[in-house]
């Protein structure tokens, strides 16, 4: 399954780009760190299924000297007729200045209060 949803990526990250660039630095594991070029910018994919109510959001405060959040988007990668099918959360950012920053995703249960994430994933990007 996960297989399938990479080369499912890989195939639509590159008709994503409405600027006519696309992203070529992509982490997806937790535990590698990705190294950035100042300028450059990047994306973190993660499996995600909206159709359930949860959602990927950032947990706590970038450091806006290092990185900054250009978008985030759903791409689905499954059968338009599959009711409840999932996808990938493609989270795009951009290197600001050298540093080190930790980008926090958190898995959020569907509410209308204030709860914490189901699980979070740390993503260490270290720009040069």
């Amino acid at each position: 399954m996960k297989r399938a949803l990479l080369a499912a990526f890989i195939f639509i990250l590159p008709l994503m780009g409405c600027n006519g660039k696309s992203s070529t630095l992509q982490i997806t594991d937790p535990q590698q760190s990705l190294e950035a070029t100042a300028g450059s910018e990047f994306t973190i994919v993660l499996e995600s299924n909206p159709t359930t109510g949860y959602h990927w959001d950032i947990v706590g405060e970038l450091d806006q000297s290092v990185v900054t959040l250009v978008k985030n988007e759903y791409v689905s990668t499954s059968d338009p007729n599959l009711v409840g099918g999932g996808g990938l959360d493609v989270w795009t950012f951009k290197a600001i200045d050298a540093g080190e920053a930790q980008i926090t995703l958190g898995y959020y249960p569907p509410s209308n209060d204030l709860v914490d994430p189901q699980q979070t994933q740390t993503f260490t990007v270290i720009v040069k």
